[in-house]
C-alpha cells in the first residue's frame, strides 16, 4: 500500500459483527495470506479460517468463517436456539445446560473452550476453564507474533468488552469471565480485525451511527431485550449513536460493538474523500428487510 494514511468508513446499516468485519477488510484488499500467517502465531488450536464469496441480497459479498474443531463449537449461528424456539433446540440442552449457571455472556451458546498453553506463562490453566478472563485473553495475544500495533487494537476491544461484561453482571473487568466473547472463534475474530487494519494501513476510522434491531435474544437467565445489556453498555461507553431498524433481531454483536467503541477515531464523515476501495462482509444471520451485509470503505480524505 502507499504510504499516505488511509480512512476506513464503517457503514453500520446493516449492523455490525467480528466476522463481518473480517470479510470486509478483505474484500477492501487486506491479505489473506498474511492473516493466516499471523493468526498461525496465536497460541490457539482448534481453528481453521476459510474466505469465500457469497451472495446476499444480490450483493457479492466476502465471507469470513472461523472453523473449530467438534469440541469447540458453539452455537451463534442457531437462530432457534437465540430465539427461544424450545423444540428446535432440545437435542442442544445436554450441551448447554452446564453452562446455564455462569450466564457470564447475554449470549451463554457455546460448548467448552480449550486453550493451549504452548508453555506460555499465565494461561496454561485455561485447560481446566470454561470460560476466560481477560489476562487469559490478554496472555494469548501477547504471546503471539502480531505487530505492535495490532496487539494493541485487539487488546483495547477486548478491555471494553470486559468493562461493559463486568458491568452488565456486577463484576470487575478483571473477575468477569468471557463465554462467547472468550471462546476461540471471537479471539480469532478479533486478532484477525486488528491484522487486517495494520495490513491495510489505517489510522483513521469513521462510524456515524450503528442500526440495531428489536425483539428478544435467549440467555441464561431467560429471553433478553435487544440490545442485550453488553452492547447497550457499550454504546453508552463509545458514545454510539444507534438507529432503530425494521428488524427482528440483534444485528449489533457484543463483539461488533466493542470494535466501533474501541477503535473509532470519529463519527463524522470527512467534508470530501474519494474511494480508493469497497469492501462488503457477510453476516451469517438471515434477516428480512437488512441486506445482511457490513459495507466498508477505504477512503483518501482530502485534507
Amino acid at each position: 500500500m502507499s504510504n499516505h494514511q488511509h480512512t476506513l468508513i464503517i457503514d453500520g446499516t446493516s449492523g455490525i459483527s467480528g466476522d463481518m468485519t473480517v470479510a470486509a477488510l478483505l474484500d477492501l484488499g487486506a491479505s489473506e495470506e498474511h492473516l493466516h500467517e499471523q493468526l498461525a502465531t496465536l497460541p490457539v488450536d482448534g481453528f481453521s479460517i476459510a474466505v469465500t464469496r457469497v451472495n446476499k441480497h444480490g450483493i457479492d459479498a466476502c465471507d469470513f468463517d472461523v472453523q473449530l474443531a467438534e469440541e469447540l463449537e458453539n452455537h451463534d449461528h442457531d437462530m432457534a436456539w437465540l430465539y427461544g424456539n424450545e423444540a428446535a433446540v432440545e437435542h442442544m440442552h445436554e450441551h448447554e445446560h452446564h453452562h446455564h449457571d455462569h450466564g457470564e455472556h447475554e449470549h451463554c451458546h457455546d460448548h467448552d473452550h480449550e486453550a493451549h498453553g504452548h508453555g506460555h506463562e499465565g494461561h496454561h490453566h485455561a485447560h481446566h476453564h470454561h470460560h476466560r478472563s481477560l489476562a487469559d485473553v490478554t496472555a494469548i495475544i501477547d504471546g503471539s507474533q502480531l505487530s505492535d500495533g495490532a496487539k494493541r487494537r485487539a487488546l483495547a476491544i477486548f478491555t471494553a468488552l470486559a468493562a461493559a461484561e463486568a458491568k452488565a453482571h456486577g463484576k470487575t473487568p478483571e473477575t468477569v469471565m468471557f463465554h462467547e466473547v472468550g471462546a476461540v472463534d471471537s479471539i480469532v475474530d478479533v486478532c484477525s480485525v486488528a491484522i487486517c487494519l495494520d495490513d491495510l494501513g489505517i489510522e483513521d476510522i469513521v462510524v456515524e451511527s450503528l442500526s440495531e434491531g428489536h425483539g428478544t435474544i435467549r440467555c441464561a437467565h431467560g429471553l433478553m431485550p435487544i440490545p442485550v445489556p453488553a452492547v447497550a453498555n457499550l454504546c453508552q461507553a463509545g458514545n454510539i449513536a444507534l438507529t432503530p431498524a425494521p428488524v427482528a433481531g440483534e444485528l449489533v454483536t457484543p463483539t461488533g460493538a466493542a470494535i466501533v467503541t474501541a477503535l473509532r477515531t470519529s463519527e463524522h464523515l470527512p467534508a470530501r474523500y474519494r474511494i480508493e476501495a469497497v469492501g462488503y462482509g457477510a453476516g451469517k444471520r438471515p434477516y428480512e428487510g437488512c441486506s445482511g451485509t457490513l459495507r466498508c470503505l477505504l477512503v483518501d480524505a482530502d485534507a
